[in-house]
Protein backbone atom coordinates (compact mmCIF):
# COMPACT_ATOMS: atom_id res chain seq x y z
CA UNK A 1 0.00 0.00 0.00
CA UNK A 2 1.50 3.37 -1.12
CA UNK A 3 1.99 5.81 1.46
CA UNK A 4 0.75 9.55 1.25
CA UNK A 5 1.53 13.09 2.95
CA UNK A 6 -0.71 15.27 3.48
CA UNK A 7 0.10 19.20 3.99
CA UNK A 8 -2.05 21.60 5.79
CA UNK A 9 -1.89 25.10 5.92
CA UNK A 10 -4.23 26.80 8.31
CA UNK A 11 -5.69 30.04 8.61
CA UNK A 12 -8.23 31.38 11.18
CA UNK A 13 -11.09 30.61 8.91
CA UNK A 14 -9.60 28.32 5.85
CA UNK A 15 -7.56 25.30 5.68
CA UNK A 16 -5.66 24.39 2.50
CA UNK A 17 -4.56 21.34 2.00
CA UNK A 18 -2.37 19.45 -0.54
CA UNK A 19 -1.77 15.69 -0.71
CA UNK A 20 1.34 14.02 -2.05
CA UNK A 21 2.72 10.69 -3.47
CA UNK A 22 5.24 9.69 -0.94
CA UNK A 23 5.92 6.85 -2.83
CA UNK A 24 7.88 8.57 -5.52
CA UNK A 25 10.85 10.68 -4.57
CA UNK A 26 9.44 13.65 -6.69
CA UNK A 27 6.57 13.65 -4.24
CA UNK A 28 4.14 14.59 -7.22
CA UNK A 29 0.70 16.01 -6.52
CA UNK A 30 -2.30 13.64 -6.22
CA UNK A 31 -4.82 16.20 -4.93
CA UNK A 32 -5.63 19.83 -3.31
CA UNK A 33 -8.12 22.36 -1.74
CA UNK A 34 -9.44 24.24 0.60
CA UNK A 35 -11.84 24.31 3.05
CA UNK A 36 -12.95 27.63 3.54
CA UNK A 37 -15.70 29.68 5.88
CA UNK A 38 -14.91 28.21 8.50
CA UNK A 39 -16.37 29.05 11.88
CA UNK A 40 -19.78 30.83 10.02
CA UNK A 41 -22.67 28.57 8.15
CA UNK A 42 -21.65 28.63 4.85
CA UNK A 43 -18.08 26.68 5.18
CA UNK A 44 -17.58 24.83 1.90
CA UNK A 45 -14.66 22.55 0.37
CA UNK A 46 -13.20 22.37 -2.85
CA UNK A 47 -11.05 19.66 -3.99
CA UNK A 48 -9.13 19.29 -7.12
CA UNK A 49 -6.65 16.85 -9.09
CA UNK A 50 -3.52 17.78 -9.69
CA UNK A 51 -4.69 19.37 -13.34
CA UNK A 52 -6.82 21.46 -11.53
CA UNK A 53 -9.86 19.73 -12.29
CA UNK A 54 -12.71 19.62 -9.37
CA UNK A 55 -13.78 16.28 -8.24
CA UNK A 56 -14.80 17.20 -5.10
CA UNK A 57 -16.88 19.85 -3.53
CA UNK A 58 -19.88 21.05 -0.89
CA UNK A 59 -21.08 22.89 1.55
CA UNK A 60 -22.37 22.76 5.31
CA UNK A 61 -25.04 26.01 4.88
CA UNK A 62 -27.78 25.17 7.07
CA UNK A 63 -25.76 23.07 9.48
CA UNK A 64 -23.65 24.30 12.61
CA UNK A 65 -20.60 26.07 11.55
CA UNK A 66 -17.37 24.07 11.15
CA UNK A 67 -14.57 24.67 13.13
CA UNK A 68 -10.94 23.29 12.63
CA UNK A 69 -11.67 20.26 14.19
CA UNK A 70 -14.74 19.27 11.93
CA UNK A 71 -12.69 20.58 9.01
CA UNK A 72 -9.67 18.16 9.79
CA UNK A 73 -12.19 15.06 10.23
CA UNK A 74 -13.75 15.66 7.64
CA UNK A 75 -10.31 15.39 5.36
CA UNK A 76 -9.29 12.42 7.26
CA UNK A 77 -12.19 10.97 6.36
CA UNK A 78 -12.53 12.21 2.84
CA UNK A 79 -8.87 10.74 2.28
CA UNK A 80 -9.92 7.44 3.65
CA UNK A 81 -12.51 6.64 1.51
CA UNK A 82 -11.44 7.97 -1.66
CA UNK A 83 -6.94 6.89 -1.67
CA UNK A 84 -8.18 3.50 -0.68
CA UNK A 85 -5.23 2.67 -2.48
CA UNK A 86 -2.79 4.67 -0.46
CA UNK A 87 -2.24 5.07 3.04
CA UNK A 88 -1.68 8.41 5.28
CA UNK A 89 1.63 8.22 6.41
CA UNK A 90 2.49 11.45 8.08
CA UNK A 91 1.11 15.18 8.33
CA UNK A 92 3.04 18.17 7.61
CA UNK A 93 1.58 21.73 8.97
CA UNK A 94 3.29 25.30 8.06
CA UNK A 95 3.69 26.73 11.25
CA UNK A 96 4.29 31.03 10.69
CA UNK A 97 7.02 30.95 13.70
CA UNK A 98 9.20 28.59 15.31
CA UNK A 99 11.07 31.43 17.35
CA UNK A 100 15.15 30.93 18.30
CA UNK A 101 14.43 27.53 19.52
CA UNK A 102 13.25 25.89 16.31
CA UNK A 103 15.66 25.99 13.34
CA UNK A 104 14.35 23.24 11.50
CA UNK A 105 11.07 21.20 10.71
CA UNK A 106 10.16 19.45 13.58
CA UNK A 107 8.29 15.78 14.85
CA UNK A 108 5.20 17.36 16.23
CA UNK A 109 5.17 16.08 20.50
CA UNK A 110 3.04 17.22 23.56
CA UNK A 111 6.22 19.56 24.20
CA UNK A 112 6.67 21.11 21.18
CA UNK A 113 2.60 21.95 20.77
CA UNK A 114 2.98 23.70 23.89
CA UNK A 115 6.71 25.72 23.00
CA UNK A 116 4.63 26.69 19.79
CA UNK A 117 1.90 27.86 21.27
CA UNK A 118 3.75 30.31 23.51
CA UNK A 119 5.10 31.44 20.73
CA UNK A 120 1.47 32.88 19.72
CA UNK A 121 2.64 36.61 21.14
CA UNK A 122 4.91 36.83 18.07
CA UNK A 123 2.60 36.09 15.49
CA UNK A 124 -0.98 36.35 16.74
CA UNK A 125 -2.80 36.39 13.73
CA UNK A 126 -1.42 33.13 12.63
CA UNK A 127 0.30 30.89 15.30
CA UNK A 128 -2.75 29.96 17.16
CA UNK A 129 -4.67 29.52 13.82
CA UNK A 130 -1.39 27.53 12.42
CA UNK A 131 -1.89 24.96 15.71
CA UNK A 132 -5.61 24.20 15.77
CA UNK A 133 -5.68 21.29 12.76
CA UNK A 134 -2.03 20.12 14.92
CA UNK A 135 -4.19 19.24 17.89
CA UNK A 136 -6.96 18.15 16.20
CA UNK A 137 -5.27 15.51 14.31
CA UNK A 138 -3.81 14.48 17.42
CA UNK A 139 -6.69 14.15 18.88
CA UNK A 140 -8.40 12.23 15.71
CA UNK A 141 -5.50 10.05 14.69
CA UNK A 142 -2.66 10.18 17.51
CA UNK A 143 -0.97 7.75 16.15
CA UNK A 144 -0.20 9.76 13.00
CA UNK A 145 3.49 11.48 12.74
CA UNK A 146 3.07 15.10 12.34
CA UNK A 147 5.57 17.47 11.43
CA UNK A 148 5.45 21.17 11.81
CA UNK A 149 7.51 23.28 9.21
CA UNK A 150 8.74 27.02 9.97
CA UNK A 151 8.83 30.06 8.13
CA UNK A 152 11.06 31.27 10.50
CA UNK A 153 13.52 28.63 9.83
CA UNK A 154 15.78 28.92 6.89
CA UNK A 155 16.59 32.48 8.03
CA UNK A 156 18.39 30.78 11.20
CA UNK A 157 20.85 31.06 8.66
CA UNK A 158 21.66 35.04 8.93
CA UNK A 159 24.48 36.39 10.40
CA UNK A 160 23.57 37.34 14.27
CA UNK A 161 24.13 41.10 13.12
CA UNK A 162 21.82 40.55 10.37
CA UNK A 163 18.98 39.54 13.02
CA UNK A 164 19.25 42.08 15.82
CA UNK A 165 18.03 45.27 16.76
CA UNK A 166 19.59 47.92 18.61
CA UNK A 167 18.09 47.44 22.05
CA UNK A 168 19.40 46.41 25.76
CA UNK A 169 20.00 43.13 26.08
CA UNK A 170 17.30 43.08 28.74
CA UNK A 171 14.95 43.05 25.81
CA UNK A 172 16.80 41.49 23.26
CA UNK A 173 17.14 38.22 25.13
CA UNK A 174 13.48 37.77 25.97
CA UNK A 175 13.79 36.64 22.25
CA UNK A 176 13.32 40.46 20.30
CA UNK A 177 15.21 39.91 17.25
CA UNK A 178 14.39 39.85 13.75
CA UNK A 179 13.40 36.57 12.39
CA UNK A 180 11.87 37.34 8.78
CA UNK A 181 9.42 34.76 7.30
CA UNK A 182 8.49 33.05 3.78
CA UNK A 183 11.15 31.06 4.63
CA UNK A 184 9.50 27.65 3.11
CA UNK A 185 8.95 29.74 -0.15
CA UNK A 186 12.93 30.66 -0.01
CA UNK A 187 13.94 27.87 0.46
CA UNK A 188 11.91 26.28 -2.22
CA UNK A 189 13.61 29.11 -4.38
CA UNK A 190 17.35 28.47 -3.32
CA UNK A 191 16.98 24.67 -4.32
CA UNK A 192 15.56 25.35 -7.97
CA UNK A 193 17.47 28.33 -9.00
CA UNK A 194 20.80 25.89 -9.80
CA UNK A 195 18.14 24.45 -12.27
CA UNK A 196 17.69 27.63 -14.20
CA UNK A 197 21.08 29.46 -13.09
CA UNK A 198 23.78 27.25 -11.57
CA UNK A 199 26.31 30.57 -11.34
CA UNK A 200 23.48 32.67 -10.17
CA UNK A 201 22.68 29.91 -7.28
CA UNK A 202 26.22 29.68 -5.80
CA UNK A 203 26.67 33.72 -5.92
CA UNK A 204 24.45 36.67 -4.38
CA UNK A 205 20.55 36.04 -5.25
CA UNK A 206 17.64 38.14 -4.00
CA UNK A 207 14.09 36.98 -4.27
CA UNK A 208 11.14 38.85 -4.30
CA UNK A 209 8.21 37.27 -2.84
CA UNK A 210 5.09 39.34 -3.71
CA UNK A 211 1.62 38.14 -2.88
CA UNK A 212 -1.03 39.27 -0.46
CA UNK A 213 1.79 39.10 1.96
CA UNK A 214 5.26 40.50 0.54
CA UNK A 215 8.90 39.86 1.38
CA UNK A 216 12.44 40.32 -0.01
CA UNK A 217 15.56 38.02 1.02
CA UNK A 218 19.10 38.21 0.23
CA UNK A 219 20.88 34.52 -0.43
CA UNK A 220 24.93 33.65 -1.05
CA UNK A 221 25.30 30.65 -1.80
CA UNK A 222 21.85 29.79 -1.33
CA UNK A 223 21.84 30.54 2.54
CA UNK A 224 19.87 33.41 3.72
CA UNK A 225 21.72 36.78 5.12
CA UNK A 226 18.96 39.27 4.97
CA UNK A 227 15.67 39.88 4.54
CA UNK A 228 12.99 42.77 4.61
CA UNK A 229 10.47 41.12 7.36
CA UNK A 230 11.53 41.06 11.14
CA UNK A 231 10.29 40.50 14.38
CA UNK A 232 6.77 39.84 12.76
CA UNK A 233 5.43 39.70 9.48
CA UNK A 234 3.78 43.26 9.31
CA UNK A 235 7.44 44.87 8.22
CA UNK A 236 9.31 45.53 5.35
CA UNK A 237 7.54 46.18 1.93
CA UNK A 238 3.43 46.91 1.68
CA UNK A 239 1.37 44.13 1.23
CA UNK A 240 -2.38 43.74 0.76
CA UNK A 241 -3.32 44.49 3.53
CA UNK A 242 -0.32 45.66 5.77
CA UNK A 243 1.64 48.57 6.25
CA UNK A 244 5.19 47.24 5.82
CA UNK A 245 7.11 49.40 8.00
CA UNK A 246 6.72 51.99 10.05
CA UNK A 247 8.79 54.63 11.81
CA UNK A 248 8.01 53.46 15.64
CA UNK A 249 6.71 56.91 16.55
CA UNK A 250 4.12 56.64 14.20
CA UNK A 251 2.88 53.59 16.83
CA UNK A 252 3.47 56.22 20.05
CA UNK A 253 1.23 59.07 17.48
CA UNK A 254 -1.61 56.70 17.10
CA UNK A 255 -1.77 56.31 20.45
CA UNK A 256 -1.08 59.46 22.61
CA UNK A 257 -3.03 61.91 19.45
CA UNK A 258 -5.58 59.33 18.44
CA UNK A 259 -6.39 57.34 21.32
CA UNK A 260 -5.52 53.63 19.65
CA UNK A 261 -4.80 51.27 21.88
CA UNK A 262 -2.63 47.75 20.80
CA UNK A 263 -5.80 45.86 19.31
CA UNK A 264 -6.77 48.85 17.42
CA UNK A 265 -3.38 49.72 15.89
CA UNK A 266 -2.89 46.05 14.91
CA UNK A 267 -6.48 46.08 12.96
CA UNK A 268 -5.18 49.30 11.56
CA UNK A 269 -1.41 48.05 10.31
CA UNK A 270 -2.48 44.43 9.61
CA UNK A 271 -5.88 44.52 7.57
CA UNK A 272 -6.60 48.14 6.83
CA UNK A 273 -3.32 49.45 5.41
CA UNK A 274 -0.82 48.25 2.81
CA UNK A 275 -2.65 48.45 -1.02
CA UNK A 276 -6.14 48.17 0.17
CA UNK A 277 -5.15 50.87 2.82
CA UNK A 278 -3.58 53.64 0.42
CA UNK A 279 -5.18 53.18 -2.80
CA UNK A 280 -8.98 52.68 -1.02
CA UNK A 281 -9.78 50.21 -3.72
CA UNK A 282 -8.74 47.10 -3.28
CA UNK A 283 -5.54 44.69 -1.93
CA UNK A 284 -5.73 42.98 -4.71
CA UNK A 285 -3.24 43.60 -7.45
CA UNK A 286 -5.00 42.69 -10.64
CA UNK A 287 -7.87 45.30 -9.78
CA UNK A 288 -5.34 48.13 -9.42
CA UNK A 289 -3.67 47.20 -12.31
CA UNK A 290 -7.40 47.55 -13.70
CA UNK A 291 -8.10 50.88 -12.46
CA UNK A 292 -8.02 54.54 -13.75
CA UNK A 293 -8.19 55.88 -10.39
CA UNK A 294 -5.55 58.25 -9.29
CA UNK A 295 -5.17 56.12 -5.74
CA UNK A 296 -4.75 53.16 -7.24
CA UNK A 297 -1.85 54.32 -9.21
CA UNK A 298 -0.04 55.98 -6.09
CA UNK A 299 -0.83 52.58 -4.49
CA UNK A 300 1.24 50.69 -7.24
CA UNK A 301 3.83 53.22 -7.51
CA UNK A 302 4.62 53.60 -3.64
CA UNK A 303 4.24 49.69 -3.69
CA UNK A 304 7.31 49.58 -6.34
CA UNK A 305 9.37 52.00 -4.98
CA UNK A 306 9.45 50.47 -1.55
CA UNK A 307 10.91 46.94 -3.56
CA UNK A 308 13.34 49.37 -5.01
CA UNK A 309 14.41 50.40 -1.53
CA UNK A 310 14.84 47.26 0.01
CA UNK A 311 16.32 45.86 -3.46
CA UNK A 312 19.30 48.12 -2.41
CA UNK A 313 19.13 47.89 0.84
CA UNK A 314 19.44 43.81 0.11
CA UNK A 315 22.33 44.17 -2.58
CA UNK A 316 24.84 45.77 0.35
CA UNK A 317 23.97 43.45 2.62
CA UNK A 318 24.80 40.51 0.49
CA UNK A 319 27.87 42.52 -1.04
CA UNK A 320 26.08 43.02 -4.63
CA UNK A 321 23.87 41.30 -6.58
CA UNK A 322 23.93 38.53 -9.52
CA UNK A 323 20.69 37.12 -9.63
CA UNK A 324 16.91 38.55 -8.92
CA UNK A 325 13.71 35.93 -8.68
CA UNK A 326 10.47 36.96 -8.99
CA UNK A 327 8.00 34.73 -6.99
CA UNK A 328 4.42 34.44 -5.62
CA UNK A 329 1.19 35.57 -6.92
CA UNK A 330 2.30 39.20 -8.04
CA UNK A 331 6.05 38.34 -8.77
CA UNK A 332 4.78 35.30 -10.76
CA UNK A 333 1.94 37.01 -12.18
CA UNK A 334 2.22 40.63 -13.09
CA UNK A 335 4.19 41.51 -15.66
CA UNK A 336 3.79 45.09 -15.12
CA UNK A 337 5.21 45.28 -11.27
CA UNK A 338 8.08 43.31 -12.84
CA UNK A 339 8.79 45.98 -15.77
CA UNK A 340 8.53 48.40 -13.33
CA UNK A 341 11.09 47.32 -10.86
CA UNK A 342 13.51 46.52 -13.47
CA UNK A 343 13.53 49.65 -14.91
CA UNK A 344 14.24 50.63 -11.53
CA UNK A 345 16.81 48.88 -11.05
CA UNK A 346 18.95 49.42 -13.78
CA UNK A 347 21.54 51.15 -11.81
CA UNK A 348 22.43 47.70 -10.39
CA UNK A 349 22.85 46.15 -14.00
CA UNK A 350 19.41 45.16 -14.15
CA UNK A 351 17.93 45.14 -18.26
CA UNK A 352 14.90 43.44 -19.10
CA UNK A 353 13.77 41.66 -22.17
CA UNK A 354 10.31 42.54 -22.95
CA UNK A 355 9.71 39.72 -24.80
CA UNK A 356 10.36 36.94 -21.85
CA UNK A 357 8.58 39.45 -19.52
CA UNK A 358 5.55 39.25 -21.11
CA UNK A 359 5.91 35.92 -21.64
CA UNK A 360 6.20 35.27 -17.45
CA UNK A 361 9.78 33.86 -18.53
CA UNK A 362 12.01 31.81 -16.99
CA UNK A 363 14.29 34.23 -17.92
CA UNK A 364 13.24 37.61 -18.53
CA UNK A 365 16.72 39.67 -18.32
CA UNK A 366 18.19 41.03 -21.43
CA UNK A 367 21.81 39.26 -22.90
CA UNK A 368 23.05 42.59 -22.21
CA UNK A 369 22.09 42.42 -18.45
CA UNK A 370 24.95 42.29 -15.53
CA UNK A 371 22.54 40.85 -13.43
CA UNK A 372 20.36 37.97 -14.50
CA UNK A 373 16.44 37.94 -13.60
CA UNK A 374 14.07 35.21 -13.04
CA UNK A 375 10.78 34.23 -12.80
CA UNK A 376 10.22 31.04 -10.67
CA UNK A 377 7.18 29.73 -9.30
CA UNK A 378 7.33 28.62 -5.98
CA UNK A 379 6.02 25.86 -4.23
CA UNK A 380 5.92 25.69 -0.06
CA UNK A 381 3.70 22.92 -0.13
CA UNK A 382 6.28 20.31 -1.75
CA UNK A 383 8.87 22.38 0.52
CA UNK A 384 6.81 21.37 3.45
CA UNK A 385 6.10 17.66 1.96
CA UNK A 386 10.09 17.21 1.67
CA UNK A 387 10.44 18.24 5.19
CA UNK A 388 7.64 15.74 6.09
CA UNK A 389 8.84 12.45 4.56
CA UNK A 390 12.52 13.47 6.03
CA UNK A 391 11.52 14.27 9.52
CA UNK A 392 8.64 11.22 9.56
CA UNK A 393 11.06 8.49 8.45
CA UNK A 394 14.02 10.02 10.42
CA UNK A 395 11.55 8.86 13.53
CA UNK A 396 12.26 11.81 15.59
CA UNK A 397 12.27 15.12 15.85
CA UNK A 398 15.01 17.47 15.56
CA UNK A 399 17.27 18.96 17.99
CA UNK A 400 16.18 22.39 19.78
CA UNK A 401 18.81 24.97 19.34
CA UNK A 402 19.87 27.24 22.76
CA UNK A 403 17.18 29.64 22.93
CA UNK A 404 14.02 31.15 25.24
CA UNK A 405 10.90 29.30 24.32
CA UNK A 406 9.04 32.50 23.57
CA UNK A 407 9.44 36.73 23.48
CA UNK A 408 7.34 38.63 26.14
CA UNK A 409 5.71 41.47 25.84
CA UNK A 410 8.50 43.65 27.88
CA UNK A 411 6.36 44.87 31.32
Amino acid sequence: MADVILVLNAGSSSIKFSVFDAADRALPLLLRGQVAGLYVENARLTVLDADGKEIESRDWAGTPALDHDGAVAWLVDFLRAHKGDHQLAAVGHRVVHGGERYAEAVRVTPEVIAVLGRLAPLAPLHQPHNLKPIEAVARVRPDLPQVACFDTAFHRAQPEVAQAFALPPSITQRGVRRYGFHGLSYEYIAGALPRFDAQGARGRAIVAHLGNGASMCALVNGRSVASTMGFTAVDGLPMGTRSGTLDPGVILYLMDELGMDARAIETLIYKQSGLLGVSGISSDMRALLASEDERARFAIALYVYRIGRELGSLAAAAGGIDTLVFTAGIGENAPAIRDRVCRDAAWLGVRLDEAGNAAHGPRISAPSSRVSVWVIPTNEELMIARHTIRVARGGRAAEPVAGPDTARTPS
